[in-house]
């Protein structure tokens, strides 16, 4: 990068910051500091440029959409289970002509799941090796099963061009390399209860298989 661009780097203390934030009483979750995590893993993303064009432009729009709902009816969007309440009272889930919440983040959720396994097996490999086949991998595990195959095959095509795990991490992480890989233990912790969270409550309530 040229000297005194300015370059918005990835950081994982403020993601896992903002999901313990997110982890409030009754097994919920906050959505507010859900989207504040997200912004910051969506940074990891931009990043790492077309690579993964497959999925950031998606995500972006996705918590663009809740934070707007956030913003017009913040009372009923405060937690996953008031949102889920809500438009299932209002009948929300069913309106054609409706962007409702639920639908919205569970399409971020199903990301979360593909960005917490590629992380855990980045922190699993070393410096050398590349990173293609961990992302595939994650991929093929995770978000793979809710995309087409046009978009699977070209999603895996674009992975091959990674870099090794030490070009990637100073890609994303400019001069925290070694911030970043501490916390990322802890980070991945409270992302999972996150997940787990944020699972049950769809399980709860049937939504899982929401079109």
């Amino acid at each position: 990068m040229a000297e005194g661009s300015e370059v918005c780097y990835f950081d994982l203390r403020v993601v896992h910051d903002h999901f313990d934030k997110a982890l409030v009483q009754d097994d919920d979750v906050n959505i507010k500091a859900y989207l504040d995590a997200y912004n910051e893993l969506y940074k990891f993303f931009q990043l790492m440029g077309s690579v993964f064009s497959f999925v950031s432009s998606d995500l972006k729009q996705k918590i663009d959409v809740l934070a707007d709902l956030l913003n017009k009816n913040d009372r009923n969007y405060v937690t996953i289970k008031s949102m889920i309440e809500y438009e299932k009272e209002n009948k929300l889930l069913e309106k054609a002509d409706y962007v409702n919440g639920a639908r919205t983040l569970l399409r971020l959720h199903r990301g979360l799941d593909f960005i917490r396994e590629f992380l855990r097996q980045l922190s699993e490999i070393s410096d050398t090796d590349k990173t293609s086949t961990c992302c595939q991998d994650a991929y093929n595990k995770t978000l793979a099963k809710y995309h087409p195959w046009v978009i699977r095959k070209a999603a895996v095509v674009a992975m091959y061009t990674m870099p090794t795990r030490e070009l990637l991490l100073k890609k994303v992480c400019g001069a925290n390399v070694q911030r970043n890989v501490d916390i990322l233990p802890k980070m991945l912790e409270v992302t999972v209860d996150v997940l787990n969270r944020t699972h049950n409550l769809f399980d709860l309530h049937q939504l899982q298989a929401l079109p």
